[in-house]
């Protein structure tokens, strides 16, 4: 047999390889999965391309994509995974994402595989406005909810993204609780890297310097941190993500941009901000800043709460007054911003690492392939 032909233990079906939180956290688990020795997984992205995907075939990982594009249903596709799951025999389908839950519970019924390969597919958000996303968006997770009770499980990477698809109609034989893993080497405090970057951005060494990051869309609510960010002056705050570069905003609003050194601009921070509105579940970008030993404010909103703890603020979504107050409390005290700063580090080393979730994943893929022998 080639590679390609060799029987998998797990094929994740997710619909893009691009830059954002769930291809993310499939890529790191793929990777360390790797690294550790166990049998490498199988990735299939419905479409085609994406800056994950060098990453996963630079480690010896397949990937293969369907060659769908968005917004344009295609049989075709859907018979090029039925041929996968075929010819692969995985002992379990992990799906991420509606469109691609929905693509995979369709195409191992139709392979005639379903009594022997286990199928979870997977959540990533929480309190989603439907009506912001289009009607087929609405009817996409309208049809999964009617049929989330036929995979074996379902996966929701927060508790407050269980609950809310528990109100959408969501009844799964099982629920699993995964939560996030950051990689706490990748992603750390480094002084020469601060010293460097705040350089490079014109920012004196001791100034308060804020980051937020998240691509330009209505969930995420840049409008009020611009608000609150003009009743801050002494704070700098640097926005990275797709099309913040085009945001309105007060002059202490650096808009930076799509960037790719994520971990870098992290380091040179002190305060990460998190102003979304609704439907995060569990925020990578959250995450990754406190592993990097950044204090935290964010909005009340998924899980960000629990992930938070006492590592920094919460204040209640859309109140541009409450967000500016939290900020310039740490914006005038260094010596709070350095205390939350080691708790956040601390407490995502000690509860939401890479090897947390690969943990997580493989009992359940274990256990679930164990059944199905």
């Amino acid at each position: 047999m080639t590679r390609h032909d060799a029987p998998s233990r797990v094929m994740h079906v997710i619909t893009g390889l691009g830059t954002g939180g769930a291809e993310r956290q499939l890529v790191a688990l793929a990777l360390a999965t790797r690294a550790n020795g166990r049998p490498a997984p199988v990735v299939v992205s419905l479409t085609p391309g994406g800056a994950n995907r060098k990453r996963l075939e630079a480690a010896g990982i397949s990937v293969f994509d369907l060659g769908m594009r968005r917004g344009l249903p295609d049989p075709l596709a859907l018979f090029r995974l039925v041929r996968l799951i075929r010819r692969l025999r995985p002992g379990v389908v992990q799906s991420w994402m509606y469109h691609a839950d929905l693509v995979a519970l369709a195409a191992l019924l139709l392979s005639g595989r379903r009594g022997r390969t286990a199928l979870f597919w997977g959540v990533r958000c929480s309190d989603m406005d439907l009506s912001a996303h289009g009607r087929v968006f609405a009817a996409v997770v309208r049809l999964a909810a009617r049929l989330s009770g036929m995979p074996d499980g379902v996966v929701a990477n927060s508790e407050r993204g269980r609950q809310v698809h528990e109100a959408l109609g969501y009844r799964p034989k099982v629920w699993h609780v995964v939560d996030n893993g950051i990689d706490v080497e990748r992603f750390r405090p480094d002084p020469e890297t601060r010293r460097r970057v705040r350089a490079e951005l014109g920012i004196a060494e001791e100034a308060p310097l804020a980051i937020a990051v998240a691509r330009v869309d209505p969930m995420k609510d840049y409008p009020t941190l611009a608000a609150a960010l003009a009743d801050v002056p002494e704070l700098t705050c640097l926005v990275a993500g797709l099309g913040t570069e085009h945001l309105a905003g007060p002059t202490n609003m650096r808009r930076l941009g799509e960037r790719q050194d994520i971990e870098q601009l992290l380091a040179a921070a002190d305060l990460m901000v998190s102003s979304s509105a609704y439907g995060e579940g569990f925020s990578n970008a959250i995450a990754e800043a406190m592993a990097t030993g950044l204090a935290v404010v964010a909005t009340d909103v998924g899980d960000n709460a629990r992930l938070v703890g006492d590592a920094g603020t919460i204040v209640p979504p859309r109140d541009a007054t409450a967000l500016a107050a939290a900020l310039a409390a740490f914006a005038r005290d260094r010596q709070a911003l350095a205390a939350a700063g080691k708790v956040a580090r601390a407490r995502i080393a000690d509860n939401f690492t890479v090897g947390h979730l690969v943990r997580r994943f493989d009992a359940l893929h274990d256990a679930a392939a164990a059944e199905k022998a």
